[in-house]
């Protein structure tokens, strides 16, 4: 337990996976004084109050963000620009501004149109989630050995990054600073370009014959249902997140489709030392993922 909360009011707009297992994280932790909960939808708030997941629960997001000296954005990435100016008349002075989505520079340009022009804004993004979304769905242990990477402008306050970061590591998270850019280009690859392929694999069974889908399905294999376990995913967070991040994600996709173009050469050919060189370099990259516990 924090001995002195690092925020006496934080407002987490949108209770998603995300949203409400950070509300549910800082609450153990004892990381802030008063939780306020912000979300237009009727089934998440009546969620949020049954569970009790915060102090107070609203659908008027400017009603939650007044008098917050934290406001996280936990809403879809094409939600930003709109929900950054229903706030911004309400936000406090001196409040700090983060979120928590996977693209960031479409995220510091949308709201930077928005916000006041003295707003402390340090953008995040923590590297945590399932394929489950909802309010009932958080876990207070969500961000535990994870990382979480924010990605604040030149010259924004230092005590504002800090208080972000130290809120990050009191729930259990490493945290790394980057620029916004490069955070876009890692993603693309690490998680926007694996969900892409996720959802293309499984379109591809669903349009199989019925026989053979049939048969996919009740024969599964570990690959096939970890493929399925991705695209399970909420379909509006990652649109917009390919929408965001076009250019990123457009170009390790053709880098994607050049590889494959090799794969498939050395397969027609029947190339097997170089299939086995190019699957033992992926192999290590596994086991790096592993050492790194992010497996």
């Amino acid at each position: 337990m924090s001995e002195k909360p690092l925020f006496h009011r934080v407002a987490i707009l949108g209770f998603g996976l995300i949203g409400s297992s950070l509300a549910r994280a800082v609450r153990a932790k004892g990381l802030v004084g008063e939780i306020v909960a912000g979300d237009r939808d009727p089934a998440a708030l009546e969620t949020i109050r049954k569970l009790g997941l915060a102090d107070h629960a609203t659908a008027d997001l400017a009603e939650a963000v007044r008098d917050a000296d934290l406001v996280v954005i936990a809403v879809p990435v094409a939600a930003y620009a709109e929900v950054g100016a229903t706030i911004a008349p309400a936000l406090a002075p001196d409040a700090v501004v983060t979120d928590v989505g996977s693209v960031k520079s479409a995220v510091i340009a949308s709201l930077r149109k928005v916000l006041p022009p003295n707003t402390r804004l340090v953008p995040g993004h923590p590297i945590a989630g399932t394929e489950k979304s909802g309010p009932e769905s958080g876990f207070p242990e969500l961000f535990q050995g994870r990382w979480c990477i924010l990605t604040p402008e030149e010259g924004t306050d230092p005590a504002a990054v800090g208080a972000v970061a130290a809120l990050w590591r009191g729930v259990g998270s490493d945290v790394a600073e980057m620029d916004a850019g490069h955070h876009d280009r890692v993603l693309a690859i690490t998680s926007h370009l694996p969900h892409l392929i996720a959802y293309t694999i499984v379109g591809t069974a669903v349009d199989l014959e019925d026989s053979l889908q049939a048969e996919v399905i009740k024969y599964s294999a570990s690959g096939f249902r970890d493929f399925t376990r991705i695209a399970a995913s909420d379909p509006t967070m990652w649109r917009d997140i390919f929408l965001n991040n076009r250019e990123a994600v457009l170009d390790m996709l053709q880098r994607l489709n050049e590889d494959i173009s090799v794969l498939q050469r050395a397969i027609r050919r029947q190339d097997g030392e170089m299939l086995h060189t190019w699957f033992t370099r992926a192999r290590r990259i596994r086991r790096g993922v592993i050492d790194a516990k992010q497996a």
